[in-house]
């Protein structure tokens, strides 16, 4: 009796033997569009990437973050290993090779079948980096890490499986001064990017324990704090009406969502919000908790000089399950969802080497930040971007001479491409244009 994974198994192989043989001899057409949820990046969007990333290099480098490198394949037992939340019913799987892959199809052993992934975020990775390394490295050790990560998602809008991260993480500092420095550094290096008047943007900033506190407060039962999570991170979406009606839909009362509801009406962004809202939940919320979040906002507007602007919302709960403080979430009038986001997370270096180690991180949304400079029409940068544009009937003579001056600008810095002029010059420059070469040298014949 053959089972249903090994029916399918069957099933698909069925299907794909045409392809397969057809791939073999070459005959099957090659496809030119990208698999899905991955993108092609054309000279425009490549030459925003890279200011952008250049920007992070140097302002991060500046805050004393080292950067480093892990695989982007990581063990499957790391990767499930319940720290990711919904990321890791997310996870490209990689399958074993050669004789461990012929065994377990053998057996039939089709849960076995891979035994590494796809990393789907650089947080993970970098928690096993550090377990492993740590003799080696500073303490406190400050990472800065820029990769792409792997996501089997719905592609949409600022949405794709393959997308890049830029990370800083902070290990061996348990004080909230991490905090404060990922603060100022992140809002400097958006800062820096372009965000402020022009693309607007704000941090907004919670904590895991004052969210509890609240359901607590309102009489939820401690083992849904989980579930009732998810509900009352939907306010952004559908609304306080919304998150009532889906509370309600679950057998919650009218009293334990009015007494939520009563913390609720007591914020409405200021820092100041965190002491009314702590002196309400009384005995609910340890005293430091609100303290520690209030003097983190309170540090980072005054030595940011207000220039970096903070929200405290705490509705705001972040889908990773390895927070365990302090979370946080950057935010643009420009696009629907979050442009980044982190927190502290204590206990995950713990899960490697049974020590608990003091570890807080921010990403930002690299390909989110992107699109949002690429809608706003942002300009290649073109300075020094020289198009020397060369008639066919040049003599040799001319070229020669030409070739001499294009390799002395080139040795003094500046970018000059060398091309044959087209029949058709006025669209060529347009395409030229384009890539940010605003001047042009024609060349021609005698």
């Amino acid at each position: 009796m053959f089972s249903e994974e090994m029916l399918w198994l069957y099933a698909w192989y069925s299907v794909n033997k045409s392809d397969i043989e057809k791939v073999k001899r070459g005959s099957m057409a090659l496809k030119k569009k990208a698999v899905t949820g991955m993108k092609d990046i054309l000279p425009r969007e490549m030459a925003v990437r890279q200011r952008v990333l250049s920007t992070i290099r140097k302002v991060y480098g500046g805050f004393g973050f080292t950067e480093i490198e892990t695989p982007i394949v990581e063990h499957l037992s790391n990767l499930l290993s319940k720290q990711g939340g919904d990321n890791e019913k997310l996870i490209f799987k990689v399958e074993k090779r050669g004789e461990k892959l012929k065994e377990a199809l053998e057996k039939g052993d089709f849960e076995n079948l891979s035994d590494s992934g796809l990393r789907y975020d650089l947080t993970l990775p970098l928690s096993r980096f550090y377990a492993e390394n740590q003799g080696n490295l500073p303490s406190p050790f400050k990472a800065l890490q820029i990769g792409p990560v792997f996501r089997a998602d719905r592609p949409q809008k600022g949405r794709f499986r393959e997308f890049w991260q830029c990370d800083i993480d902070i290990f061996g500092d348990a004080s909230y001064l991490s905090e404060i420095d990922l603060l100022l550094a992140m809002g400097t290096v958006l800062q820096e990017i372009g965000f402020g008047e022009k693309y607007p943007f704000y941090i907004v900033l919670n904590d895991r324990a004052i969210l509890k506190a609240m359901q607590s407060y309102a009489g939820f039962p401690e083992e849904d704090f989980s579930e009732i999570s998810i509900v009352l991170d939907k306010e952004d979406k559908i609304g306080r009406e919304g998150v009532r009606e889906e509370l309600l839909s679950l057998s919650y009362t009218e009293e334990q969502i009015s007494r939520y509801e009563d913390c609720l009406n007591l914020v409405k962004g200021d820092k100041e919000d965190i002491l009314k809202l702590q002196e309400k939940l009384g005995a609910h919320l340890h005293e430091e908790v609100g303290k520690n979040l209030y003097w983190i906002m309170k540090m980072v507007e005054e030595s940011g000089k207000g220039s970096i602007p903070l929200r405290f919302d705490p509705t705001l709960v972040r889908g990773m399950g390895y927070y365990t403080g302090p979370i946080f979430e950057v935010r643009s009038t420009l696009f629907s969802g979050s442009i980044g986001g982190g927190g502290r997370y204590d206990k995950m270096v713990g899960k490697f080497i049974g020590v608990d180690t003091p570890a807080v991180g921010f990403s930002i949304g690299f390909e989110r930040i992107i699109g949002i400079l690429l809608e706003g029409e942002e300009e290649v940068h073109s300075e020094g971007k020289i198009a020397y544009l060369v008639d066919k009937k040049v003599s040799e003579e001319k070229l020669s001479a030409c070739l001499t001056e294009v390799m002395e600008k080139r040795e003094r810095g500046e970018v000059v491409l060398l091309t044959q002029m087209n029949k058709n010059k006025k669209f060529q420059k347009e395409k030229l244009s384009a890539e940010g070469y605003k001047e042009f040298v024609e060349i021609y014949g005698d």
